[in-house]
Formats: C-alpha cells, sequence, structure tokens
C-alpha cells in the first residue's frame, strides 16, 4: 500500500515540476485582434516597440482630433513610418478606393497604416 502512496505522490510532484517549469509567462505584451500592443499580466518593463506604438497611436489621435471636413481624402497625414486612415465600420466599398487611401502608403513611402473610425476608434494597426 505504501508504494501505490509512493507513486501517486511521485507523479503529483512530476506534474508540478512540469507545469512550472513549462507554462507560459503571464506577465508580457501581446496584440490583440486589431494590432494593438496591450498588456497581458504585470509585465515588468514595456518594450521600445511598444512605447513606439503608442507615440504613433497618440499622433494618429491627434490627427484625427484636428481633422476638419474640408479634407477630401479619407488620408489624416502620416506618423512615423505609418498614415493614418479613416475607414467605414463595417468596411464600405469606398475604404478600399486608392484615391480614398493615404498616398504615401501606395507609393511606399511608409510602410505601414493605421485605421481609425469614424468617431477616432482604431480599426486596425498594420
Amino acid at each position: 500500500m505504501k508504494k501505490i502512496y509512493f507513486f501517486v505522490f511521485a507523479v503529483v510532484i512530476l506534474f508540478i515540476i512540469t507545469f512550472l517549469v513549462f507554462r507560459a509567462n503571464e506577465d508580457n505584451w501581446i496584440k490583440d485582434s486589431r494590432g494593438v500592443w496591450i498588456k497581458h499580466g504585470n509585465p515588468s518593463e514595456t518594450p521600445d516597440y511598444v512605447l513606439e506604438q503608442q507615440e504613433i497611436i497618440n499622433c494618429a489621435l491627434e490627427k484625427f482630433n484636428n481633422f476638419s471636413e474640408e479634407v477630401n481624402s479619407q488620408c489624416l497625414g502620416v506618423c512615423g513610418n505609418y498614415a493614418v486612415d479613416i475607414v467605414h465600420v463595417p468596411r464600405a466599398e469606398a475604404d478600399n478606393l486608392i484615391s480614398n487611401q493615404c498616398a504615401d502608403y501606395n507609393n511606399g513611402i511608409v510602410s505601414h497604416f493605421i485605421e481609425l473610425d469614424q468617431e477616432g476608434g482604431i480599426v486596425r494597426i498594420v
């Protein structure tokens, strides 16, 4: 009977050790479905790529807040290496027209873009 208890105890201890060694780090940064870096758990530091994205988002929101209806395009301009574009939610056919997209992105001057909805919410970051 002692052998059975010892065996069960050994299996439980082995399982606990395996779980502790191979568990995922809960304190990190992950991208949500929009492409925005968000905290997962309580990371000890903020990586440079997260800080950079936060600066780009702040710039995009500033451009949106200064947006006037006089602009003929849905493109609000550029923040760093990102074009800032306004799109419909759900996405409309007009959003796919080249004339409604940022020329800097289409011409390869910038390599990423941020899409905002009509209220200034982030739709996606690519």
